[in-house]
């Protein structure tokens, strides 16, 4: 099944936009080749609100937030996750509200980091948030007038975590299936057979509308994210046949899978094409000397 992206959204920056019945979102002003026009931080409810996804620390984001509000009391604050672009205004709208931090838990690699390993993506990572609250999985948390089931989807990153709208078919599914691009699954940060097994479980839950943390809504999840399954697949058998062509480093399969790609986004591409191949060499599919590294050296297996 073919995977078509819609790019067509209007960020609205300044001001909240309905998009669902007592959902508002409002778009922060970061855009850039990974958050495309920005994130999207939701409110949720009528009289006592919810806040998905705060956002990135941002003085202007922060009052566009509180005009949203409108002085209407605040209850709960969920984090999706926490990349930089997502949780770090949480502190200070817990301050202007006294609402409490609901997410899975604090920032964490997918596995443990070998020997002589950094993590590239500490740059992007909130190490500060700590939820006050911390979410299991398919835990019901209820407000006034509405109810949130949490749904744990590690992949994108370890503490990955989507809210369904409890009733009403409408999921919030953050970084994990976007309408306009592919999500970003970067070793350690995250691992491709977690993304693969969360998407699964997102595909047999049957939601009718997705709205993501970055761009506009997915108003046909279920063709979309068996879409997803494909091209990740598709991507898959691409690494395994530059192997076999002779590719042995990620640099050459990049230059040769990506050479469409906005080159600023090449050394993601790169930690996409690793945590690929993490998943071929656990299913022994791959061979690579001792664990695989963004500068291993990898052949076919046999």
């Amino acid at each position: 099944m073919a995977l078509e992206f819609d790019t067509s959204f209007d960020p609205a920056y300044g001001r909240a936009v309905t998009v669902a019945p007592d959902v508002l979102r409002i778009t922060a002003g970061n855009p850039s080749p990974f958050t495309f026009h920005g994130t999207n931080s939701y409110l949720v409810g009528r009289d006592t609100l919810a806040v998905i996804d705060p956002g990135p620390e941002d003085d202007a984001h922060l009052e566009t937030l509180l005009t949203a509000i409108a002085g209407r009391p605040v209850s709960h604050i969920f984090v999706s996750h926490t990349h930089r672009d997502h949780s770090p205004l949480a502190a200070r709208l817990k301050e202007r509200t006294g609402a409490p931090t609901f997410a899975e838990g604090p920032h964490r690699p997918a596995r443990p980091l070998r020997i002589g390993e950094i993590n590239p993506l500490d740059a992007s990572a909130d190490l500060a948030f700590v939820p006050d609250i911390a979410l299991a999985d398919n835990a019901l948390t209820e407000g006034d007038g509405w109810a949130i089931r949490t749904v744990l989807t590690p992949g994108h990153t370890a503490n990955h975590a989507v809210f369904a709208l409890e009733g009403t078919g409408t999921l919030f599914s953050a970084d994990h299936v976007m309408a306009w691009s592919t999500s970003i699954v970067a070793p350690p940060d995250g691992a491709m057979a977690d993304y693969m097994g969360s998407l699964d479980r997102l595909l047999a839950r049957e939601d009718r509308l997705l709205l993501p943390g970055h761009g506009g809504p997915v108003t046909a999840p279920q063709r979309f994210m068996r879409g997803l399954k494909t091209h990740r697949k598709m991507r898959e058998r691409a690494i395994l046949e530059r192997i076999r062509a002779g590719d042995r480093t990620i640099r050459e399969m990049v230059a040769a899978i990506y050479r469409d790609t906005d080159p600023r986004l090449h050394g993601a591409a790169g930690l996409s094409v690793l945590a690929h191949l993490e998943d071929l060499v656990a299913r022994g599919l791959i061979a690579t000397e001792g664990d695989p590294a963004i500068d291993g050296i990898f052949s076919p297996a046999g």
